[in-house]
């Protein structure tokens, strides 16, 4: 979605997109990117090739992609005023790379009632939340009427706010104890006030990859049976991915492959957020440490953002950096290298936090203000679907320079 038209006010890099590559970038490189510049569609092979690149050929991919979000979608960068309401640590599924887990009678267990879920969106709605995002473990004691019932109890204290709420993985849980197909249970949820759904439990889209990281408990076909169902409804959805771990380029690319074909299909996907893998207090890292990456490079965060901007451009073309999993700083930066977003402000943040993570629990709006401006592009508070909330015009004095995205390729000045 283009939040503003491309003006001579807010288009700040003209650069002729010859002027992109050098006499470093091998012919079949810059075939690849003269193609995504005319917008024509990568292939999974294409994309392989993208992420292999090094030195002066990964930085014209990076180069390349801010160009390509300069077509697509203005040179505006946006973010979410939400809340992140984790209702229940309590989860007996297993997954190896999470730490967020806890079994029932743990001293660190918990289990929200629908009231104190309530009670948190409403806190989060009179600090200027225009979101609560709402998901959870998948607690034994949870049936299809406690989903309904938060939905109903948040509606009721906080009519007005959106609630982006239950991944693929819970409404599989809620379907399979309400014995309910998921289009009918989506529907129900919807007419009570669910908004749009987070497209997590995603991880890679990849059996085999998912048989080391969840013993294959949600299969890649039944997350993309559970995210048509929910377009086919009318709820929109997110989509991820989350690498870095043991996967491989083919996985990404592979990965993003799907999620286009799904997004051609249903159209139900309002952006992509890369996660990369926070590797420090899992088991999937402490039990292989010799056949588990300890999170994505700097490098590949970077490729990551570029390279699906240039294979979902025209399909998904809200790319999001994850400030939770990298900074702040890092974040900013890929606004200069294929995103345009920085997700939301949190408030709370559990799940990463559990795993390692140590870039903090929330960011300030100014804060958001602040790193995008410092992009050189013009900020936005912006809805869950992306619709201006407020406007922050770039006040050219108190801007520094742009923010580079050559410090992002090792090797290269």
């Amino acid at each position: 979605m283009n939040l503003f038209p491309l003006t001579s006010s807010n288009v700040l890099d003209s650069t002729p997109d010859s002027v992109l590559f050098n006499s470093q970038v091998s012919e079949s490189i810059r075939t690849i990117l003269q193609r995504s510049l005319l917008g024509e569609e990568l292939s999974v092979e294409d994309a392989c090739v993208l992420f292999a690149t090094q030195g002066a050929e990964a930085q014209a991919v990076l180069d390349t992609a801010d160009k390509v979000r300069e077509k697509r979608v203005g040179n505006v960068g946006t973010f979410v005023i939400t809340r992140n309401i984790n209702f229940t640590n309590v989860c007996y599924m297993g997954c190896r790379f999470c730490n967020f887990a806890k079994e029932k009678g743990d001293k660190e267990a918990e289990f929200l009632t629908v009231e104190q879920v309530a009670d948190r969106a409403e806190e989060a709605w009179n600090r200027g939340a225009t979101e609560v995002c709402i998901q959870g473990g998948l607690h034994p004691d949870i049936g299809a009427d406690y989903y309904r019932n938060l939905i109903i109890a948040v509606k009721k204290r906080v009519p007005d706010i959106h609630i982006h709420a239950f991944s693929p993985f819970e409404i599989w849980y809620g379907c399979k104890k309400g014995r309910l197909e998921p289009e009918a249970f989506l529907t129900e949820l919807k007419n009570l006030g669910l908004g749009s759904m987070p497209g997590t439990a995603a991880e890679i889209l990849d059996t085999e990859v998912r048989k080391q990281l969840t013993k294959n408990k949600l299969t890649t076909e039944e997350w993309v049976r559970i995210i048509k169902a929910a377009h086919s409804v009318g709820v929109p959805t997110t989509s991820t991915i989350m690498y870095g771990h043991v996967d491989q380029p083919i996985h990404w690319a592979n990965h993003l492959k799907l999620l286009r074909d799904i997004q051609k299909e249903t159209g139900g996907f309002t952006e992509f957020v890369p996660l990369g893998f926070i590797h420090y207090e899992t088991r999937l890292y402490k039990d292989n440490p010799d056949k588990v990456r300890p999170g994505p490079t700097q490098d590949e965060h970077f490729k990551m953002h570029a390279i699906a901007r240039l294979m979902l451009q025209g399909h998904i073309d809200n790319i999001q950096a994850s400030w939770v999993k990298m900074e702040s700083d890092v974040a900013a930066r890929m606004l200069r290298s294929g995103a345009n977003d920085l997700g939301g402000t949190l408030m709370n943040e559990s799940i990463s936090r559990a795993a390692g993570a140590t870039h903090g629990q929330e960011v300030f709006p100014e804060d958001m203000v602040a790193n995008i401006q410092a992009a050189g592009l013009h900020a936005v508070q912006r809805s869950t679907k992306y619709e201006v909330v407020r406007d922050y015009p770039l006040v050219e004095h108190k801007v520094k320079a742009p923010l580079s995205n050559r410090i992002a390729i090792q090797g290269v000045a």
